[in-house]
């Protein structure tokens, strides 16, 4: 029986940190973050802002501080995060584009499943607050 027991404890773990793939269509392409591939589990928004790169600076130094977040990548204007699940792991990747002086994008994808439940489109809201807050918005 203990020789089941070390078998079954990692899959059972497992379970619990549903990771997935990462997205193969992630960064910068012609410019541009990637469409998403369908709205039940990704959300995507372009924000007029004052200054892109400033936002983005901003919303690194949230994200950073935010918990179950973490910054894989930073370049160029370019910052991809994953955001974790507290319950079960499942993983979200955020990716954020100064597109243009005056244009900053945002797209946020759940690597697996059907339906994210809002929690993609919930998590662009929450930054696109963060940079009204901020004053980045255009008016």
């Amino acid at each position: 029986m203990p020789s089941f027991a070390l078998f079954a404890l990692p899959l059972v773990l497992a379970l619990f940190h549903l990771v997935g793939p990462v997205p193969e269509d992630l960064g910068v392409h012609g410019g541009h973050l990637s469409p998403c591939p369908g709205p039940a589990h990704c959300a995507r928004v372009d924000w007029a802002v004052s200054d892109s790169g400033a936002a983005l600076d901003s919303l690194t130094t949230l994200i950073e501080s935010t918990p179950q977040a973490e910054v894989i990548d930073q370049k160029d204007g370019y910052l991809h995060a994953t955001f974790s699940s507290r319950i079960f792991g499942f993983v979200d990747d955020l990716e954020l584009n100064a597109a243009a002086p005056e244009l900053l994008e945002a797209r946020s994808v759940s690597r697996l499943g059907d339906s994210d439940l809002g929690v993609n489109g919930q998590r662009l809201q929450t930054l696109a607050q963060a940079l009204e807050n901020q004053g980045f918005n255009q008016p």
